[in-house]
């Protein structure tokens, strides 16, 4: 992936996510049109909270095209790493939007259970309601396939909306038709319903999206892919400690220390973290910021014979789910070594155990062990 095509991707993705969001924005002011001349003839609550609703989704698609531009603004002195975070936020207040849609569904609902109208239903009213129906689980799908193809939490939320909004219509219909036939009117107690699913969409998004402001786990396969990277690399005996921090969609910067030889130069780790840099932004678009170097035992077996000795002793606790970074200076007496702790146990704690164990069988060493969190697959 060079840096012409990952430009040109991320214009694809803007193109794709500033088109979609138009495509929503008309179709949903249709639908509400349609559906406020209806909803005030037939009196009926629920098909101008349908409309309502449809309203609140032209504004998460403004909502999202104003992010989108906002997050692809250059980087500047305050954001040298620039805006993509913003996208983030923007799919944060539509899921507020999808969340605030809710509760006023649920009031206007709950208020007309307690002050009831009878609803006027034609069947133009049936013929329209049943149109907006299929119309909004097409646009569900279409942008929801289109924000996953562009990696828009914004878009995706928008689409998730949209069929929730399919689900709102026919219900809806289905009162309607209940009405027409028995005269029992359940929409009312059908809004109150449907608004609490509403609100539980609005949640579920709010949640996800602060999941990735807060940083969550990276993804399990793109570590991966990552590893495979530099371990591709003869010298490379082991990668650990990568840290992805993401600044956006296809914005991502990382970290990570490196197992190499004990006889490599200076100069040769610079032209090899130099190569894995550019392989790994070439493959991933991912640019390598950090890289940490432990060095291992080339020529001592008794050292290979100690270590093996102590990852038997470390990994013998559940918690500890990795030992690597290992050391032995023989002359000055010191051991070294890294252990990665799954959130079962306190870092401090987890260290005094290993401290005690492995000073007991090597009293002669002095230890230097450093507790590494579990924050990559």
């Amino acid at each position: 992936m060079a840096e012409k095509d990952l430009n040109q991707l991320n214009e694809e993705r803007n193109k794709l996510i500033v088109r979609t969001s138009i495509i929503g924005i008309l179709a949903n002011v249709l639908l509400a049109g349609f559906k406020m001349v209806v909803g005030l003839f037939a009196h009926s609550i629920a098909i101008i909270l349908d409309a309502v609703n449809n309203l609140s989704d032209v504004l998460s698609s403004l909502v999202t095209i104003v992010g989108n531009k906002l997050a692809n603004k250059a980087p500047d002195r305050k954001h040298p790493l620039g805006h993509g975070r913003v996208e983030y936020i923007s799919a944060l207040i539509v899921s507020a939007i999808i969340l605030y849609a809710g509760v006023t569904a649920a009031i206007e609902a709950v208020k007309k259970i307690i002050n009831p109208e009878t609803p006027n239903y034609t069947t133009v009213t049936l013929f329209i309601i049943a149109v907006a129906v299929v119309v909004k689980i097409v646009l569900g799908l279409f942008v929801s396939k289109q924000g996953k193809k562009a990696k828009s939490g914004a878009l995706e939320a928008s689409g998730k909306d949209a069929l929730f909004d399919a689900v709102i219509s026919a219900s809806v219909l289905a009162s309607a038709i209940i009405y027409l036939t028995t005269k029992v009117s359940l929409e009312a107690y059908v809004a109150v319903i449907i608004s609490i699913f509403i609100i539980k969409a609005g949640i579920e998004i709010m949640a996800e999206t602060i999941s990735e402001i807060l940083g969550k786990r990276a993804d399990a396969d793109l570590t991966k892919k990552v590893k495979e990277i530099l371990n591709r690399e003869p010298e490379v005996r082991g990668a650990y400690d990568l840290l992805l921090n993401n600044y956006g969609p296809n914005k991502n910067y990382a970290s990570v220390h490196l197992e190499l030889p004990d006889t490599m130069t200076v100069d040769e780790v610079d032209v090899l973290t130099r190569k894995l840099e550019m392989n790994v932004y070439k493959e991933t678009g991912i640019i390598l910021t950090g890289v940490g170097v432990y060095s291992y035992n080339t020529s001592d077996t008794e050292v290979a014979h100690i270590r093996n000795e102590v990852q038997e002793m470390v990994m013998a606790h559940d918690w500890s789910l990795q030992m690597h970074g290992f050391y032995l200076d023989t002359e000055k007496h010191t051991m070294r070594f890294d252990v990665v702790m799954s959130f079962d146990i306190d870092p401090k704690e987890g260290i005094d155990i290993i401290r005690k164990e492995v000073g007991e069988a090597y009293p002669e060493y002095e230890l230097n062990i450093i507790a590494d969190v579990d924050i990559a697959d």
